[in-house]
């Protein structure tokens, strides 16, 4: 299963919770960070923010972070590790290693 790091549950978070208060219809606890991927394509993903869950996704939460992972993300995902980083312009970046073991 993908793992957080404690980095990454903070800023999914907030990302999560601002997506939250520009909604009108999202309840603030269901808000997540979407991963998904296609199969044809399984390394690239595209990253959104989503008012639940699809289904058949995979929900990781970590520190009241919720991130909803596409079956196929889910699978490529499952020995990585999430990590994210916000630079001076607030611009996020998102960054994948693997799974200490």
């Amino acid at each position: 299963m993908l793992t957080l790091t404690p980095n990454a549950s903070t800023i999914v978070k907030t990302i999560a919770d601002q997506s939250a208060q520009e909604s009108e219809t999202a309840q603030a606890d269901q808000v997540g960070l979407r991963i998904s991927s296609e199969e044809s394509t399984p390394e690239e993903f595209t990253v959104a923010t989503a008012d639940a869950p699809a289904e058949g996704d995979e929900v990781v939460e970590s520190e009241g972070a919720r991130v909803f992972l596409s079956e196929t993300a889910s699978t490529v995902l499952a020995d990585k590790v999430l990590d994210a980083q916000v630079d001076e312009a607030g611009a996020v970046t998102f960054q994948l290693g693997e799974l200490a073991e």
